[in-house]
């Protein structure tokens, strides 16, 4: 593929109170341009935008991206108490700066579904099937359905899950009914402008990996990342831009662990443009990474890392870390 040239524009939200509130922001942009030797670097107050329809009138492509999102615990309680049983609750404050996006992507942490059995662990979580409304009006694109809680309702709450997305017309990655669905790309083309979607976690035992004839999800190890990286290298060759998500990592820590570090950098080595990161429900920051030396120069170009986007909508409000979300915004322009 031709050197694209993708700007990186992220937003950071410091939440006072629980995080699905989002009661009073103030939003930085910070304009990072990825060619060598042109960056550019500006902050401005944000101010509200125009819907994603409207966006689409430029050559301009905005894509948006958001951390974990839990709507289960106790911020289905606060649903219940303070918006009355309606799942865009949470989403109210905060929408019309998403509807700046052209295209909005997140992880969904756990299934919608009211089916399964409990068999995860001390933590659980399960969505109502309402819950669906509140993702649907927030304007979600593409959600990630690689995690350590798609399946503590079984293999039938995950197909709840991808069947209720379908329906409402949000494309999932990184989950599937099968081994192939479930490893494969996901392609959005936005003013003609092909954007491409990888998702995996190595979180969790290897029997939650999809097979050949049953659900499950793209979970990896060590021991995958060659066949991981065939793929990346392949996708790159049919997309502009890429995008690879990976939960992983460890809840609360400072930093990334080294499986994060080496997953994301090798992707960019083998062309992705963006490594976006979920799980340890803080944020651990975004940093510009160059490929190594050994790089195929056909594929490598310098990306961008975001180790953790910490937690979107969740209910953890024991710490101002786990409070704290990073929205981060990615600009492509005239596929340059």
């Amino acid at each position: 593929m031709k050197n694209r040239n993708i700007k990186i524009v992220f937003l950071i939200l410091l939440v006072s109170g629980l995080l699905y509130f989002i009661l009073n922001f103030f939003c930085f942009e910070k304009e990072i341009s990825l060619n060598e030797g042109e960056k550019d670097e500006q902050v401005i107050l944000s101010d509200i935008g125009e819907q994603k329809k409207e966006n689409l009138n430029n050559s301009e492509v905005n894509l948006f991206f958001v951390g974990d999102i839990m709507l289960d615990r106790g911020v289905e309680d606060k649903i219940d108490k303070y918006g009355n049983g309606d799942f865009n609750f949470p989403f109210l404050k905060i929408t019309d700066e998403l509807k700046k996006s052209d295209l909005l992507f997140g992880n969904l942490e756990g299934p919608i579904s009211d089916n399964g059995l409990r068999v995860g662990g001390t933590y659980c979580f399960r969505f109502e099937p309402k819950a669906i409304e509140g993702l649907v009006y927030a304007g979600f694109d593409v959600l990630s359905l690689a995690n350590n809680h798609m399946l503590d309702y079984q293999g039938i709450a995950l197909e709840d899950t991808m069947r209720i997305l379908k329906e409402n017309d949000i494309d999932y990655v990184g989950s599937g009914f099968n081994k192939e669905e479930a490893f494969s790309l996901k392609i959005k083309e936005i003013n003609d402008t092909k954007i491409g979607f990888l998702a995996y976690t190595s979180l969790g035992p290897r029997s939650w990996r999809a097979g050949e004839e049953y659900t499950g999800m793209s979970w990896i190890d060590y021991k995958d990342i060659s066949e991981v990286l065939e793929k990346v290298k392949e996708s790159k060759e049919i997309v502009d831009i890429l995008i690879v998500s990976l939960h992983s990592g460890k809840e609360y820590s400072e930093g990334p662990t080294s499986f994060q570090v080496s997953f994301a950098q090798s992707c960019i080595d083998s062309g992705a443009n963006l490594i976006i990161g979920h799980h340890p429900h803080v944020v651990l920051g975004v940093e510009e990474y160059s490929p190594s030396l050994d790089a195929s120069d056909e594929q490598s170009k310098n990306g961008w890392i975001a180790y953790s986007l910490g937690n979107f909508i969740f209910d953890q409000a024991f710490s101002e870390r786990t409070m704290e979300s990073t929205i981060l915004k990615v600009k492509v322009r005239n596929k340059k």
